[in-house]
């Protein structure tokens, strides 16, 4: 793994590593704002006995070991397309800006909601990787030229008398 995804993939999860433990220590407060798609997934299964509170706390979880996964390598790309696909229906519902009155409160919304998208942009640039555990370029180049010359010597060597 490059210097550059060491680095950038344990930042990138770190904020659903901590959202997700603070939802599994929080869901009983947090569970109000999941009400709405808790009703519309009971009126869509009826047989899922879907609460606000399980719904957040399935979202905790999932954010935990997922985010815990992109941080640490494993199955990079599918768990930043898990992060990325759990955090759009956790965006439209933690923070919506379209319903505040109160300017201040817009704008915090607002800012979230956008912080929210940039995330989910760098999570789908992430499952676009074509090879999480790969070198990188620039060594991948260097590799090359180095390669490359060790054949040229050989044919040269081969042609000498």
């Amino acid at each position: 793994m490059t210097v550059l995804r060491t680095i950038a993939r344990p930042l990138l999860a770190s904020m659903f590593v901590y959202g997700g433990v603070n939802a599994l220590r929080n869901a009983p407060a947090m569970g109000p704002k999941a009400e709405p798609v808790a009703d519309a997934l009971g009126k869509a299964a009826p047989q899922l006995a879907t609460s606000p509170t399980n719904l957040v706390r399935v979202n905790g979880a999932v954010h935990v070991v997922a985010g815990t996964a992109l941080a640490t390598g494993r199955f990079p790309r599918l768990s930043a397309f898990v992060l990325a696909a759990t955090l759009a229906p956790t965006t439209a519902v933690g923070h919506p800006f379209w319903n505040e009155s109160d300017p201040g409160s817009r704008q915090n919304q607002t800012v979230h909601f956008l912080k929210n998208l940039s995330l989910i942009g760098g999570l789908l640039m992430s499952t676009l990787d074509p090879d999480p555990h790969k070198k990188f370029i620039g060594t991948r180049a260097k590799n090359r030229v180095v390669d490359a010359k060790g054949v040229v010597v050989e044919r040269i060597d081969d042609l000498r008398p």
